[in-house]
């Protein structure tokens, strides 16, 4: 089997994504793994090589430049500017026509600046939305995948009170594309969890009704069409029972519900991933670290996994085609 090929975004030019991308791509192990194909512009990538003594020049990727920053003009860490936000997401928007078109195998974002990107009018609520929208999908979903626990959620980016407002389609769907997402990852039959909404999952009515009126019909239907799904089960105690083995992928409710746990259990190794779309796209699961960009302190393992788990997905992928 070929290599996969692999795009990666820059992110916000401020933040630690140059800086991450360098030094994630001059370990051999990564490099060696795919094609890897950066997107951004010099200015930064020459920006993050002053801080980080690496050289692009010397490592085993491509560097494709977008021309979305002045090369006249400094690159400013840790700034909050439009030209930022539009830079990200136009590499964001690059990297995910070219999934499109078939010119690369999956891509993998460095993290951008919502308030950056908002500076330039545009309403933008994440990178999983947005590239949604561009596939031309409505229902995507984030999945965090860690080392030993993956986590799918029905709802991300909303209010708390929107979340609550569940619907038992949405939540089969929610499992449905975690179950295909865990074989992807080499899962041949996950063992799936589903949290309930309520403390203790509602424990039979006493403490609300959305368990059993919404959650435990998706279940069923998941279990019918022949998914290996309990629930809803305690949200409380799910985390600790999975991450010793009991599930391989926990479907959560809301956003916390899933997150908390994910980055207190394995912040490095968790992965964002999008699910929903046509294309593999999986991130770092960490922010552009505004307060320490161009000092040579962020850690690259977030990026490495994000990388390694697009090879993965990707893999997976080519050798279904192969064998159909």
């Amino acid at each position: 089997m070929r290599l996969p090929k692999i795009a990666v975004t820059l992110g916000d030019p401020a933040g630690v994504g140059g800086e991450v991308i360098l030094k994630a791509i001059a370990d051999p192990e990564i490099s060696s793994s795919a094609e890897l194909i950066v997107l951004g512009d010099r200015v930064a990538i020459e920006a993050a090589e002053s801080s980080t003594g690496v050289k692009f020049e010397g490592l085993n990727a491509t560097l494709r430049e977008c021309g979305l920053l002045s090369a006249a003009e400094p690159l400013t860490f840790g700034a909050l500017r439009e030209e930022y936000g539009k830079a990200a997401v136009g590499y964001v928007h690059d990297a995910t026509m070219m999934c499109l078109n078939d010119e690369v195998d999956a891509m993998v974002t460095a993290p951008l600046n919502k308030e950056a990107v908002t500076l330039t009018g545009m309403r933008f609520s994440g990178h999983t939305e947005y590239i949604a929208e561009l596939c031309g999908v409505k229902g995507s979903r984030m999945l965090l995948a860690g080392t030993n626990l993956s986590v799918i959620h029905v709802s991300t980016h909303v209010s708390l009170r929107d979340a609550c407002n569940l619907n038992t389609d949405r939540i089969v769907d929610t499992i449905e594309l975690g179950n295909k997402a865990m074989k992807l990852l080499g899962k041949a039959k996950p063992r799936i969890a589903v949290c309930g909404l309520n403390p203790h999952a509602g424990e039979h009515g006493l403490f609300g009704t959305e368990d059993e009126e919404f959650i435990r019909p998706a279940v069923e239907v998941c279990r019918g069409r022949g998914i290996g799904c309990e629930g809803p089960v305690a949200p409380d105690t799910i985390f600790f029972k999975a991450i010793r083995g009991s599930h391989d992928l926990v479907v959560a409710m809301y956003h916390d519900q899933g997150h908390i746990p994910m980055k207190l259990l394995d912040f490095e190794a968790t992965v964002n991933v999008s699910l929903g779309i046509p294309i593999i796209r999986t991130s770092v699961d960490h922010g552009t670290a505004f307060d320490i960009a161009g000092k040579n302190l962020a850690s690259e393992a977030n990026m490495k996994a994000a990388i390694r788990m697009a090879v993965t997905m990707a893999r997976h992928r080519l050798d279904q085609a192969e064998k159909a």
